[in-house]
């Protein structure tokens, strides 16, 4: 009797242990890219993540979902939610992510196409206390000036920033649309509406020997005479291809896009004048053609 009581409580032991082993189950766990193998009990993905004090709450992932059941061999993920805070060219925002480090927060948040400049490494990692991050986007702008195109790329973020970048001067009287302070978004058209010039008098005259020159001649080689010619590798504007501050020089108002033919012309010879005939440091390649007939 006794010795079948005492094989009873082996053989219950035994069963119990055997029970255990097969309920048991190994399931991999990865939280926020960390991975681990734990064996559990648990029936479901919550009873899993409570037994090893994994802390699931409002705006985290987990998949499986919590419900759902664990079998031998299962996966379990789960991305805690976590605040970025965002400044997109000067816009603040504050988001909530599951990402664990900066380049998944942008793609989460489909801002990867025309990112220019971070404060940080997109592999930086970001706490669950949550990160702040600044961005610059580059963005294609139209700036147009009377009959004059000009393409550009920029990351700056007023207009002011994107004229002084392409090394545009306003003239007196000048109107700027959008406004000079507002943020130049991808695709905007800047215009740079002109006042209606007064004609300048011309006070100062030009000598026989300046105005008998070849002038047409150097005109068609420099722009196909063209008072519209505009270069913005300089800038040189007109069909002269005048900078700005050799323009002034000749006592020239706003921009010789602004001046029909005649102006750009006498303004050209008074600069002619003002070089004493030092002609090759403005025009080096047509200005021999000043002495042609």
């Amino acid at each position: 009797m006794w010795a079948w009581a005492v094989g009873a409580v082996v053989a219950g032991v035994s069963l119990g242990l055997l029970t255990g082993h097969v309920l048991a189950k190994e399931v991999r766990l990865a939280v926020d890219g960390g991975e681990t193998t734990v064996r559990s009990l648990g029936a479901t993905v919550r009873d899993v993540l409570a037994a090893v004090k994994v802390r699931v709450g409002p705006g985290d992932v987990v998949s499986p979902p919590p419900a759902a059941p664990v079998a031998d061999g299962s996966s379990i993920v789960v991305r805690h939610a976590r605040p970025l805070r965002l400044t997109v060219d000067g816009r603040r925002s504050v988001h909530t992510v599951t990402a664990i480090n900066v380049g998944e927060a942008l793609q989460q948040l489909k801002l990867n196409d025309r990112l220019a400049t971070l404060s940080a490494s997109r592999m930086r990692q970001i706490p669950i206390s949550g990160f702040a991050l600044d961005v610059r986007t580059r963005r294609r702008v139209t700036v147009v000036r009377g009959g004059v195109r000009l393409d550009a790329v920029t990351t700056r973020r007023t207009v002011r920033a994107v004229l002084a970048q392409q090394k545009i001067t306003l003239a007196r009287g000048d109107r700027v649309r959008p406004p000079m302070d507002a943020f130049p978004e991808d695709s905007e058209v800047i215009r740079i509406i002109p006042a209606a010039p007064a004609v300048p008098p011309h006070t100062v005259a030009v000598s026989p020997a300046v105005a008998a020159l070849n002038w047409p001649a150097l005109a068609r080689c420099e722009t196909l005479a063209n008072p519209k010619a505009f270069d913005p590798a300089g800038p040189y504007f007109g069909m002269y291809q005048l900078s700005l501050a050799m323009w002034q020089a000749a006592g020239g108002m706003r921009t010789p896009l602004d001046w029909a033919a005649d102006e750009q012309t006498y303004r050209a010879q008074l600069l002619y004048q003002r070089v004493a005939g030092r002609w090759r440091a403005q025009w080096p390649v047509c200005g021999a053609l000043l002495f042609t007939r």
